[in-house]
């Protein structure tokens, strides 16, 4: 089967049209579709980025039913032939890396310990790339049991959603009483050697927003790095409203009960988590719970850090240097774009790898300024909450 140069004609989404003409005008913005000649190399965007974090997600199904993300009865799954096989996710992996500059790479899901050739696919990505950095997050539901053959295979590190450690609220979050499992499967990523272990921690208003302080401490005392990360507009029950999701700055609040938070003196360097370092309150300290007037003698030693992933309220979109593939295949540029450009579709016409690549390039130069438009602003009048729950793009 022959494949033509460049990007298959786009209906609206970014679904493929049939025919094999060039794209059109990008929609609504009147951007060239392609990319220019003279833009720079890699996943460059129109406003000076470049991706070199790839996030990839090998599944949309989950075993948690968490309400910020999808409703109680779950969601209509992909079917095992829409979704990339281990060779597919292989080779992708490979033109990110080989050809456009990709530098790191995270697997998400949905879950990615529901596939069961998880532990192949890590491998066959650790044979093919034996230095690049490989992530996976997951809710940690089945990780005590697979820990372990996940860092053998080669896996460099995790991140483990946990936003409470009471039995009642974690069954309320997620709709499943597995926390026993969970906190087991954070101890054997610990003891497998998968550090530093990150755990990501979501505050809802009036649920878990308290426990924060003792979720920091719990983290500290075993030298885990948590990150609360502020609620984004990414449910599949569209409920998400700016006046209910527990802010930024709200949280620095509540962790300045019991620590004083510094700036952590080690560049961003892109990272969407604002770190900080962590001392104890103690009697004498300042009352700003970002404050580091102090000496560092007067506030106490240094207990760890603490991440801060403020989408909303202080977004850190013009120093995005991340790119996402679904578990579809689909390029999805920006975690709130509307469109999607399909290179596994390509992929499996085949298309060459300078093919793939040049249409990677292309979907990522019409990459939004921030959440999917021109602008920051997920609570502006024009945002319009995509279409995927975080489970169904990958995070």
């Amino acid at each position: 089967m022959s494949v033509q140069l460049g990007l298959p004609q786009l209906r609206e989404g970014g679904a493929p049209a049939s025919g094999s003409q060039p794209l059109p005008v990008a929609p609504a913005a009147g951007i060239p579709a392609r990319r220019p000649a003279e833009a720079p190399a890699g996943l460059a965007d129109r406003y000076g980025r470049r991706a070199t974090d790839m996030r990839l997600s090998l599944t949309d199904k989950c075993n948690l039913r968490c309400t910020y993300c999808m409703p109680a009865e779950g969601l209509e799954w992909l079917s095992k032939q829409a979704v990339m096989t281990g060779e597919e996710i292989v080779r992708i992996v490979g033109i990110g890396v080989d050809r456009l500059g990709v530098r790191e790479l995270r697997l998400t899901g949905g879950e990615p310990l529901v596939r069961a050739d998880l532990v192949d696919i890590i491998a066959a990505l650790r044979q093919a790339h034996p230095d690049l950095p490989i992530s996976m997050t997951t809710n940690g539901v089945g990780l005590d049991r697979k820990a372990a053959a996940l860092k053998a295979a080669g896996l460099t590190r995790i991140n483990v959603s946990l936003d409470s450690l009471h039995e009642e609220t974690f069954a309320k979050l997620t709709r499943r009483p597995f926390l026993d499992r969970v906190l087991a499967g954070v101890d054997a990523a610990w003891a497998a050697g998968l550090g530093p272990v990150k755990l990501n921690a979501v505050l809802m208003r009036g649920i878990n927003d308290t426990e924060s302080p003792s979720l920091l401490a719990w983290a500290l005392e075993r030298g885990y790095e948590l990150r609360f990360i502020e609620q984004m507009p990414l449910d599949a029950d569209h409920g998400w409203t700016r006046r209910n999701m527990i802010t930024a700055a709200e949280i620095r609040e509540l962790l300045s009960a019991d620590f004083v938070l510094s700036p952590d003196p080690r560049a961003r360097d892109g990272a969407p988590a604002e770190r900080f370092e962590v001392r104890r309150r103690t009697a004498g300290s300042a009352d700003s719970p970002r404050s580091d007037s102090l000496g560092s003698d007067s506030l106490g030693p240094v207990l760890g850090t603490v991440g801060i992933i403020a989408s909303v309220t202080e977004p850190f979109c013009s120093d995005c240097r991340r790119t996402r593939i679904t578990a579809e295949g689909k390029i999805m540029s920006c975690l709130f774009s509307r469109e999607e450009f399909d290179l596994l579709g390509l992929l499996r016409q085949g298309a060459s790898d300078e093919q793939l690549a040049e249409r990677w390039q292309d979907a990522m130069w019409l990459k939004p300024k921030a959440h999917g438009m021109d602008h920051v602003g997920l609570d502006a009048p024009d945002f319009v909450q995509p279409d995927r729950s975080m489970s169904a793009i990958g995070g």
